[in-house]
């Protein structure tokens, strides 16, 4: 096939794109006429929460097209993870420049944008996110927004390492008010083993790519919090606050969710 048939059929397919998908909106989402993303607007209706768009690797052109497409298929607010300072600046450009549909906020220390207000709380009960130390606080920050732009009530916990275990003992009645914790640290990781025996409730594990040498970029930390000896504890990838914050969301709406269908 030549290059002159692959640009055929690309086109050929972007335009069968511009159909309705349940949602009255196109399928795909282009910048400068070239198509790039498809944006899943039943995400909310399978998942219980709506399309989240991971910035790195992404323009701010995309990042705020896609939201804008998000937004005008009637999902609520959206929210973009991984995003650095000037990347977030360059989305701010392009947000106004398309007429600022919804308030953009952004969270330099986590990495956040959100498109539209956060919502009010409407789980079951209490997300706690604990992180060992100060360096830890960018994956925890991304956790504990993530919860928060899902719809939970979150405590944070910062500087509770076990280097200093009495800080962490100090929080006792706190981590067991928590419906789930959310454990965060580098190094050797033995913070998750340390709360998860300490509470009742699941312990969602992330380690971080805090360390010196021997850490590995938080190989060290993965490889301890899943081989802890504490029951209950689970554990995602390196730096995932999102992937650990979407989690326990979904663990701290179980009730209300049931409720919703019955």
């Amino acid at each position: 096939m030549g290059l002159e048939d692959c640009g055929d059929r690309r086109a050929k397919a972007a335009s069968q794109d511009q159909t309705a998908n349940g949602s009255g909106m196109p399928t795909a989402v282009a910048v400068n006429g070239a198509p790039f993303a498809r944006p899943d607007y039943q995400r909310a209706s399978r998942q219980g929460a709506g399309e989240v768009i991971y910035g790195e690797g992404k323009t701010a052109e995309q990042i705020a097209a896609i939201a804008k497409a998000l937004l005008s298929a009637g999902q609520p607010r959206v929210l973009a993870t991984r995003v650095d300072e000037a990347k977030a600046d360059a989305v701010g450009v392009r947000w106004e420049e398309q007429g600022a549909p919804a308030v953009l906020t952004v969270y330099p220390d986590a990495r956040l944008l959100v498109f539209g207000d956060l919502p009010a709380p409407d789980g079951d009960g209490l997300i706690v996110v604990a992180a060992a130390g100060t360096s830890d606080l960018a994956v925890a920050e991304e956790a504990a927004l993530t919860a928060e732009f899902l719809g939970n009530r979150v405590e944070r916990l910062y500087d509770v390492g076990v280097a200093g275990i009495h800080r962490l003992l100090d929080c006792t009645a706190t981590l067991n008010e928590a419906r789930v914790v959310i454990a965060v640290a580098g190094m050797e990781g033995a913070l998750a083993s340390v709360v998860g025996g300490l509470v009742s409730s699941p312990v969602i594990a992330v380690p971080t790519s805090v360390g010196y040498g021997a850490s590995f970029g938080g190989v060290t930390a993965l490889l301890a919090m899943l081989n802890s000896c504490a029951s209950g504890v689970s554990v995602v990838n390196i730096d995932n606050g999102f992937g650990a914050a979407f989690q326990a969301s979904s663990i701290n709406h179980l009730n209300s969710r049931a409720a919703e269908r019955a």
